[in-house]
């Protein structure tokens, strides 16, 4: 569906500056900005995805990935089709990279995508598997309606929206998972043809606003595996988020125009991990890497494990119901109540 966008401005000769995201497209009449489903029509630019959804999912909360948010729960996750990047390494490549007219779809009307959560039995929505960023128009009417019903609103971003966009629906939307691809520009650049500053000021600006935030960093080797990097990136994470910030990093698999790499060694996650601990962040989790104990969460005062996981789900539970450990009392910093009775969501509707 089609719907006028919000966040831009006429600029003479029919053009229109797009300031939704940080690519700051300047856009001529019947051309798209980056994104790809933003359109110049005789000067006013369009959204073309209001309510387009190419992806529809139920998973687990801690799929997304979200360790602090509502654990245990189910989570009803949508996509649509474009991305303000080009990560050479994209999972989702088949929507984020896909002409609109080429990529099936269905309409989704923000009422009805509601309507649908509920009816799931998941407790918040994600706008997830693409850029959410991108579909604003259909994303920030959503979560006003998600928060009016009770449900949690989650983003799962590469966080190039710009302040106004992200001040607009910071107050419907509960957390975001950013993911932060690198700690330098030349990555930046190179692999997702953007930058990594606006990246940080989103992040930060999020935290302000009272938006839960964990950070996630995909280490590719020699690509943005350097142990001074990763420092650094702790580093920006305690000074600018703070250390209660749960940061995840995830393994690399060869995806898309990245297949020649290998995947990640899990020494370079290992060490990764550390250097984040010994930088002060005390909630640190390793992904992709069934089995490591880096995928449970642990009392940073005494080591209590508190979290045990499996590859998406929790097998224990042990924080007590005033969010503290229970041997020394620490304050465990989670948004949200356990459903330690996980009940298998209704997908009839469907």
């Amino acid at each position: 569906m089609i719907k006028e966008a919000m966040f831009y401005e006429k600029i003479g000769d029919n053009k229109v500056h797009c300031s939704l995201c940080a690519q700051s497209c300047k856009i001529a009449p019947g051309k798209r900005g980056f994104c790809g489903v933003r359109e110049n029509r005789d000067g006013d630019l369009y959204s073309l995805i209001y309510g387009t959804v190419s992806s529809e999912a139920i998973d687990p909360i801690e799929k997304k990935p979200l360790y602090h948010f509502f654990p245990g729960s189910y989570v009803y996750s949508v996509g649509s089709i474009g991305c303000n990047f080009r990560c050479k390494h994209c999972q989702n490549w088949s929507i984020s990279q896909v002409c609109l007219e080429d990529a099936y779809t269905k309409d989704i009307m923000p009422d009805e995508l509601v309507e649908r959560a509920i009816y799931s039995g998941s407790q918040s929505i994600a706008w997830t598997y693409n850029e959410p960023t991108i579909w604003h128009e259909y994303t920030s009417e959503s979560a006003k309606l998600a928060k009016e019903a009770g449900l949690g609103t989650i983003y799962v971003t590469n966080g190039y929206i710009t302040p106004g966009p992200l001040r607009d629906i910071a107050p419907y939307l509960d957390a975001a998972n950013i993911d932060i691809k690198a700690f330098n520009e030349k990555f930046y650049h190179d692999v997702a043809s953007a930058k990594l500053a606006p990246v940080l000021e989103a992040s930060a600006l999020a935290k302000e606003l009272g938006i839960h935030v964990e950070i996630t960093t995909l280490i590719i080797p020699g690509v943005n595996d350097s142990l001074d990097e990763l420092r650094e990136l702790s580093k920006w994470v305690y000074n600018n988020l703070g250390p209660d910030t749960p940061l995840h990093f995830t393994r690399f698999h060869p995806q898309y125009k990245m297949q020649d790499l290998a995947p990640t060694p899990v020494k370079t996650m290992e060490e990764a991990c550390k250097i984040a601990t010994e930088e002060g962040i005390k909630y640190v989790y390793m992904g992709n890497v069934p089995g490591s104990d880096r995928n449970n969460t642990f009392c940073p005062n005494c080591g209590k494990m508190l979290i045990s996981r499996g590859y998406f789900d929790i097998e224990k539970y042990e924080i007590t119901p005033e969010k503290t450990c229970p041997v020394c009392g620490e304050n465990i910093p989670i948004v949200g109540e356990y459903r330690s009775l996980k009940q298998s969501p209704d997908e009839s509707g469907f």
